[in-house]
């Protein structure tokens, strides 16, 4: 017998464009089958829908090859990050003991 079909959504976005689906997949397809069902990556040439960073709801999903999707969900797609957090913090800081030593030095 057929498994159900669900409803979930999958949405991507880069600074310009973005674009929202409503899937109807089989119960029991993972997170990752939803994301290479949606054919999104043929709106955006740079997505790999195969290694890109998968959530739900905002949730980072750790292993979305296993992860199954429920009724409703929606699955975002993460775009690599440009720049390291940690390191970004870091570089901030230094700036700002730099400027407040420049500051006690006048």
């Amino acid at each position: 017998m057929d498994k159900p079909n669900i409803f979930v959504e999958v949405v991507y976005a880069l600074a310009d464009k973005q674009k929202l689906l409503r899937l109807s997949v089989p119960a029991g397809t993972t997170v990752r089958e939803v994301a290479l069902r949606s054919g999104l990556d043929a709106h955006f040439a740079d997505l790999d829908l195969a290694t890109s960073p998968l959530g739900i709801f905002g949730k980072a999903v750790a292993k979305p090859e296993e992860r199954l999707i429920e009724e409703g969900e929606r699955v975002e797609i993460y775009r690599p990050l440009i720049a390291d957090p940690k390191e970004v913090r870091k570089q901030r800081a230094a700036k700002a003991a730099q400027a407040k030593a420049a500051e006690q030095g006048e």
